[in-house]
């Protein structure tokens, strides 16, 4: 056991792999018990939020009102308000009438949001409504004066007058904010980060995505555990017994094995119902459904094993049938057992991923899953609105998770089969 340990060590696709998924683990182990939220909590009232941090707008106007927590900073806020409220189009016009109108030399001037500045100081040193603009019809020509009004009136100081309700029921003036007042972020009580942004559903998608990832986890090796484990049974009875016992066994694994086990899985599924498809049942189901080829793996080893001497040893010692496959048998083929499990969880996540996709997964008011998570970025356009948070953060996981298994299997095999070491 211990050389076996360090030639996996020594195996930099085991390595990988394993660190990688080890990660994986001790991330929805540790999250849990540092942020302790409802994964399904619908925090926002809308859908889709991007990543940020968001304060609460009452508590910053509050705030800037405190003399003691505002502060009043040499910074010219006119610049960033124009380039979020002038449009792309808008810019594009004003850069044509100063190329053809002003004197400016073509290609000086940019449409970016960090040359607004300079577009707007442009602008205001040469437009002049009274030049004739020759070729620019009348519409045109009140287009720009409107423009030039709006980036006038814009460039002004932006106090905003904060009033209540009086006990007569009148609006009266309770203080002004100035917009070269500032508040420290840190000063602001309510505010809320999302690394991760929210889902259609309003909730924290880092969150909802760490639930999810050790739900499908778990669905991964309990589904590895029954497909192994009914697997490693057939096998060993199949390859060791021989004659009607393996050509039993064999004939219900090829009936398995020529209806895809997607379909067998789809079905039961289904005629489970919504309801009862919870996490446990649903990692049954799918190990249920893909334990055929874990049988042929480990009866083709069990025949190569079943005549070798000290097997043959065992039987002449009158050892009984479980001992001797426990004994003489299991532990020669261990390593393609352990192998199998591996593969066995990863086909297990990806088939709750297809599951969930079709809306067979597990109940979606009861758990989150990874398979869950696509589901619900689908349905909602999430990958035809922009929002990739939605998404791409579950792609990646899966992605993960799947290559650091199969990295893991790869490492193992090239320790435990001799025609692949070097």
């Amino acid at each position: 056991m211990g050389n076996t340990l360090k030639q996996l060590r020594r195996s930099p696709q085991f390595m990988i792999g394993f660190v990688i998924f080890i990660t994986v683990l001790a991330l929805v182990i540790i999250y849990p018990l540092i942020v302790a939220a409802d994964p399904l909590e619908m925090v926002g009232q809308g859908i889709f939020y991007k990543p940020g941090t968001y304060i609460s707008v009452a508590d910053t106007v509050t705030q800037s009102m405190v003399s003691e927590k505002s502060y009043i900073l040499n910074i010219d806020t006119s610049a960033n308000r124009l380039s979020s409220r002038i449009s792309v189009e808008d810019r594009k016009a004003m850069i044509d009438w100063l190329e053809k109108y002003g004197g400016v030399e073509e290609g000086t001037l940019s449409t970016a949001d960090d040359e607004v500045g300079k577009l707007i100081d442009t602008w205001c040193e040469k437009y002049d409504a009274s030049n004739p603009q020759k070729g620019l019809i009348a519409a045109r020509k009140k287009y720009y004066v409107r423009l030039d009004s709006s980036l006038k009136e814009l460039l002004k100081s932006q106090d905003i007058i904060v009033s209540e309700y009086g006990e007569d029921g009148e609006l009266e003036k309770r203080g002004k904010v100035a917009d070269n007042i500032y508040v420290n972020v840190k000063d602001i009580p309510n505010q809320r980060t999302f690394l991760l942004g929210t889902d259609n559903f309003g909730r924290d998608v880092l969150t909802e995505l760490i639930y999810a990832t050790r739900t499908s986890l778990l669905i991964g090796f309990i589904a590895g555990i029954v497909a192994t484990g009914i697997g490693l049974f057939f096998g060993l009875l199949a390859g060791f017994l021989g004659g009607f016992a393996d050509d039993f066994i064999m004939f219900v694994t090829n009936l398995f094995t020529v209806v895809p086990s997607f379909v067998i899985l789809i079905l039961i599924s289904y005629s489970v119902g919504q309801e009862a498809r919870g996490v446990f049942m649903v990692a049954v189901i799918i190990g249920l459904t893909s334990w055929t080829w874990t049988t042929r793996s480990v009866r083709s080893q069990v025949i190569s094993l079943r005549n070798r001497d000290h097997v043959n040893m065992s039987k002449l010692s009158g050892h009984g049938l479980f001992r001797i496959i426990l004994v003489d048998i299991l532990p020669y083929i261990a390593s393609y057992v352990v192998m199998a499990f591996i593969l066995q969880i990863s086909s297990g996540i990806l088939a709750e991923a297809q599951l969930s996709m079709l809306g067979l997964g597990p109940a979606t008011t009861k758990t989150a899953t990874l398979g869950l998570m696509m589901n619900w970025a689908l349905t909602y356009t999430a990958h035809l609105n922009g929002s990739w948070w939605a998404y791409f953060p579950v792609i990646l996981v899966i992605a993960l998770i799947s290559f650091s298994l199969n990295l893991m299997n790869t490492g193992m095999d090239q320790v435990f089969n001799p025609t692949l070491r070097d």
